[in-house]
C-alpha cells in the first residue's frame, strides 16, 4: 500500500552544479533539474565538491553540519559536510582540501584518486543526512560519481539505512568514461578482492572504467535525449560501452534536458541590447543591428545572420563548416562565430573572416555575455554536431527566436522540428548525413525561406519561441521513473488516483451471468483493470523499454487492483455472485463440492433451481420435447460460434473461458449439469441422426471460446458431454451422450483431446 504521508527522498550528486561550479551542460542540469523536482513535490539534497574556486559570497552562507572519516583503500580520509540553502534546494558541499582546493575542477594527475573519495563520501554521507532525511533514490551523474553505486552495493548492501536506496546513473557524454589504471583497484577503491566489481569494472588488461562499472552497478541508466539513448548503443556512438549499454537496454531511457526558461528571457534578459517578446519582436531587429555594428559585419535587415557559439572541434562539425563556408558566404549570408578550440579551424576561420570583411566576423575567444548578445540577434543558428547528447544551444537560440539548423542526430533531432513548406510545420531546419553539401543546401534552403517568404519565416519563429523547453517536463519525467522504482511511495500529483475513481465501477456493473457469462467478463475485464493500473505512473510505460523491471512491477499493481475491483463488487450486491472474479470464497467452495461429486450436485440443482436456473431448465425441457428442434439449434449455433471463433485465438480464451466457467459460475455449473443429465436421458431413448451428431462432436473446440449469448453457452456443455466416453477411448457419435456431464475442467480437457485424436 502506497504511503501518502512520505515524500520521495533524493540525493543527487555532481562533480559540478550552478552557479557554484560550472565548466559545461553537467553543470546547468544539476543546477536547474533538483529546484524543478523540489517544486514537483520532492526533496532533494544535492552533493557536490567544495572546489576552491567557489565564490566567496556562497562559502560565507555555508553552515558546518558534519565530519566524518571516509576509507579509501588504505587511506582514512577527512569528509566535512556543508550545508547550503539555495532556492528551496539544500546543497551538501564534500568538503576536503586536499582533493577539492584547486583552481580548477578537472584535468589533475590524481583525477581517479579525487573523484573515487567523492563517491565514497557520497555513499558514506547518506549515514549524516538531516533528521527525516531517509535516501529513496541516488541520482549519479557521468564518470566522476560513477563508482558510487558499486560501493553501495558492494560495502554497504544490507545495512538497513541502504537496503531501501535505489541508484540511477545518468550519461551527459559517453564520450568520458573515466579510465585509470587497475592498480588503483586495490591501492584506491579497495576491490580487488571481491571478484565480481574487479571483473565488472575491468575494461582491458590493464585498465578499468568508472563508468562501465555504474552502468552495470545502477538499478537504472539515463542520458540526456530518446535519440541520444538509442545511438549509444551502436559501435558508432557508444565508445567501446555499446555492448554492456545494448545488455542493460531494458534499464536505459533519455530523457530531454531542458533550459532556465527565467535565465534565458528575451523580455527580461540584460545582457541583450533591447528586450522582446514573441508578440512583439521589434527589439530583435534592435539587437541585431547592434551586433552587426560591433562586429564589423554590414549593417543590413535584408541579409541572414547566422551565428554559431562553440567549442571549435570536429564533433562540433566544424570540418562541415570549413567546406561548405566558402559557398554559404559567398551566397550572401553573413557569419558570426564565437568560441575556442583546435589550432587549425581558428586559424580556417580568421581567414575567412579577412577574405569576406563586413559578412564574415570570427571571435576566437569565450565571451559568455557576447554569445547571449549573438542568441538574440540572429536570424538562424548553426550546429552541424557529429554526435551531440542533448545539445543547449540550439534550445536557446529557439527561446530567443533564432531558427536552428542542425544536424539530425542525438538531442538535436529531438528538440529541432524541421521545416515543412507544405504544412508550414516546423520549428528549424536539419540535415541527415554528417556531409558539408547537404550542410549547405540546408543553410540555404533557410535563407531562401527568409529572402522569399517572410510571412512564413515569421510563423516558424513564432512556433520555435512557442516551445516548452522548462525543466518542468524533464523534472516529470524523472519523477516517473523515481516513483516506478518506488511504488510503495504515493506520488503527490492527483494523476495516480484517477485510474482507481474509475476502475471499481467498470468491475461491479457487468451484466448478469445470465445474460453474460462469465468467460466474457474475462476476456474483457481483465485487460481493462491492467489498462487502467498503466497510466497510474507514467514510468511503467516509459521505462517501458525495460520488460523485466516492468513485468514484474505491473503483476503486482494489477493483482492489488484486481482484488480492489473484485472486493468492491462483491460488496455491491450479493445477488451478482456468479459475476464476481475467480477467487470468491463462494466460486471456491462450490468448484471443490462440484469435483468431489459431480452427480450429487446436478440432483441437488435439480431439486433447488434458482429463477435462473428455473428459467434456463424450462427452454431445455422445451427443447427435450422435439429431436429435430434441439439438432437444428445446436448446429445454428455451432455455426455461429465457429464465425466468432475465427476472430480471436483459440487457445488462450478456451481455456480462460473453461476456468472461469468451471470455478466462477458455480450457478450456470449446475444449471448445466441438469441440462447435461437431460440431453442424456433424450438421447438414450431417441438416437440422433449421425449427421447432426458428427456437427455437435466438434463443437467444444469452438464453443468454450468467446460465447458471447446465453444461447451458447446452454449447447456447450451438451457438446461437452457428448465428447466423453466412459472408457476414454473414441465411441460412435450416438454412444457418447450418454455419458453424464463431469465438472466442466474436465470435460473442455477431454473434449480437446478427443477432437485432435479425430
Amino acid at each position: 500500500m502506497a504511503d501518502s504521508s512520505k515524500k520521495m527522498q533524493i540525493v543527487f550528486a555532481s562533480a559540478e552544479c550552478a552557479p557554484f561550479v560550472k565548466t559545461g551542460g553537467l553543470g546547468d542540469v544539476a543546477g536547474s533539474l533538483p529546484a524543478a523536482l523540489v517544486r514537483a513535490g520532492a526533496e532533494v539534497i544535492v552533493m557536490v565538491p567544495k572546489y576552491a574556486t567557489i565564490k566567496d559570497e556562497y562559502k560565507a552562507q555555508m553552515e558546518h553540519f558534519s565530519d566524518f572519516y571516509v576509507s579509501l583503500g588504505w587511506r582514512n580520509e577527512y569528509c566535512g559536510l556543508e550545508k547550503l540553502e539555495h532556492d528551496g534546494v539544500t546543497y551538501m558541499f564534500i568538503d576536503n582540501e586536499r582533493y577539492f582546493a584547486r583552481d580548477y575542477p578537472y584535468g589533475f594527475f590524481d583525477d581517479g584518486e579525487r573523484f573515487a573519495f567523492f563517491s565514497k563520501a557520497i555513499t558514506e554521507s547518506l549515514q549524516h543526512l538531516p533528521a527525516g532525511f531517509e535516501c529513496d533514490i541516488l541520482h549519479c551523474n557521468d564518470w566522476q560519481t560513477a563508482l558510487a553505486p558499486v560501493f553501495l552495493r558492494e560495502f554497504y548492501q544490507g545495512l538497513p539505512l541502504y537496503d531501501r536506496v535505489k541508484t540511477v546513473f545518468s550519461i551527459h557524454n559517453v564520450a568520458f568514461q573515466g579510465q585509470f589504471s587497475d592498480t588503483v583497484m586495490e591501492d584506491i577503491l579497495g576491490v580487488a578482492h571481491i571478484p565480481a566489481a574487479a571483473s565488472q569494472l575491468r575494461c582491458d588488461a590493464c585498465s578499468i572504467n568508472y563508468m562501465l562499472g555504474a552502468l552495470r552497478y545502477a538499478d537504472a541508466i539515463t542520458t540526456v535525449s530518446p535519440t541520444y539513448a538509442n545511438e549509444i548503443q551502436t559501435p558508432e556512438f557508444g565508445e567501446g560501452l555499446d555492448g554492456v549499454l545494448r545488455e542493460r537496454s531494458y534499464a536505459l531511457q533519455g530523457i530531454l534536458n531542458g533550459i532556465d526558461v527565467a535565465g534565458f528571457d528575451p523580455a527580461t534578459d540584460k545582457r541583450i541590447a533591447a528586450n522582446y517578446t514573441v508578440e512583439d519582436r521589434s527589439g530583435k531587429a534592435v539587437c541585431k543591428a547592434k551586433l552587426q555594428e560591433e562586429l564589423g559585419l554590414e549593417v543590413r535587415d535584408d541579409r541572414p545572420l547566422m551565428v554559431m557559439v562553440t567549442r571549435l572541434t570536429r564533433q562540433k562539425g566544424m570540418d562541415l563548416v570549413m567546406y561548405a563556408l566558402d559557398r554559404i558566404l559567398a551566397g550572401g549570408v553573413q557569419v558570426a562565430v564565437l568560441g575556442t578550440g583546435d589550432r587549425d579551424y581558428e586559424d580556417g576561420l580568421r581567414y575567412f573572416q579577412g577574405k569576406y570583411p563586413g559578412t564574415m566576423a570570427a571571435r576566437i575567444e569565450f565571451d559568455p555575455a557576447l554569445s547571449q548578445r549573438m542568441y538574440a540577434a540572429a536570424d538562424m543558428f548553426l550546429m552541424p554536431s557529429k554526435f551531440e547528447p542533448c545539445g543547449l544551444s540550439q534550445i536557446i537560440a529557439m527561446r530567443y527566436g533564432t531558427l536552428p539548423i542542425v544536424r539530425e542526430t542525438g538531442g538535436l533531432k529531438d528538440t529541432v522540428i524541421p521545416y515543412n513548406e507544405f504544412t508550414g510545420e516546423g520549428t528549424g531546419f536539419s540535415f541527415s548525413n554528417f556531409n558539408g553539401d547537404e550542410m549547405g543546401d540546408a543553410v540555404f534552403r533557410a535563407a531562401r525561406l527568409f529572402w522569399d517568404n517572410r510571412d512564413a519565416w515569421n510563423q516558424l519563429v513564432t512556433q520555435a519561441m512557442s516551445q516548452d523547453f522548462s525543466w518542468t517536463r524533464s523534472a516529470d519525467k524523472y519523477l516517473d521513473l523515481y516513483f516506478f522504482m518506488h511504488p510503495e511511495i504515493e506520488r503527490p500529483a492527483a494523476v495516480v488516483d484517477e485510474p482507481e475513481a474509475v476502475a471499481e465501477p467498470v468491475a461491479v456493473e457487468e451484466p448478469k451471468a445470465e445474460e453474460k457469462p462469465i468467460e466474457a467478463e474475462l476476456v474483457k475485464a481483465e485487460p481493462d483493470v491492467k489498462a487502467e493500473v498503466a497510466p497510474e505512473a507514467e514510468a511503467e510505460v516509459k521505462p517501458a523499454a525495460k520488460p523485466a523491471a516492468k513485468k514484474a512491477a505491473a503483476r503486482k499493481t494489477t493483482a492489488k487492483k484486481v482484488t480492489t475491483t473484485k472486493a468492491a463488487a462483491t460488496k455491491t450486491t450479493a445477488a451478482k455472485a456468479t459475476t464476481t472474479r475467480k477467487r470468491t470464497t463462494a466460486a471456491a467452495k462450490k468448484v471443490a463440492e462440484a469435483e468431489a461429486a459431480p452427480e450429487v450436485k446436478a440432483k441437488a440443482a435439480v431439486k433447488a433451481p434458482a429463477k435462473s436456473v428455473a428459467k434456463k431448465s424450462t427452454a431445455t425441457a422445451k427443447k427435450a420435447t422435439t429431436t429435430k428442434k434441439t439438432t437444428t439449434t445446436k448446429s445454428t449455433t455451432t455455426k455461429a460460434a465457429t464465425t466468432k471463433a475465427a476472430t480471436k485465438p483459440a487457445a488462450k480464451v478456451e481455456e480462460a473461458g473453461a476456468e472461469a466457467k468451471a470455478e466462477a459460475n458455480p450457478a450456470a455449473k449446475t444449471t448445466t449439469r441438469k441440462r447435461a443429465t437431460t440431453t442424456a436421458k433424450k438421447a438414450t431413448t431417441k438416437a440422433a441422426a449421425p449427421k447432426a451428431e458428427a456437427k455437435a462432436v466438434d463443437k467444444p473446440a469452438v464453443k468454450a471460446e468467446p460465447a458471447p449469448k446465453a444461447a451458447e453457452v446452454k449447447t456447450a456443455p451438451k457438446a461437452t458431454a457428448k465428447t466423453e466416453p466412459a472408457k476414454k477411448a473414441p465411441v460412435s457419435p450416438a454412444a457418447s451422450t450418454e455419458e453424464k456431464a463431469p465438472t466442466k475442467k474436465t470435460s473442455v480437457r477431454k473434449a480437446t483431446a478427443t477432437r485432435k485424436r479425430r
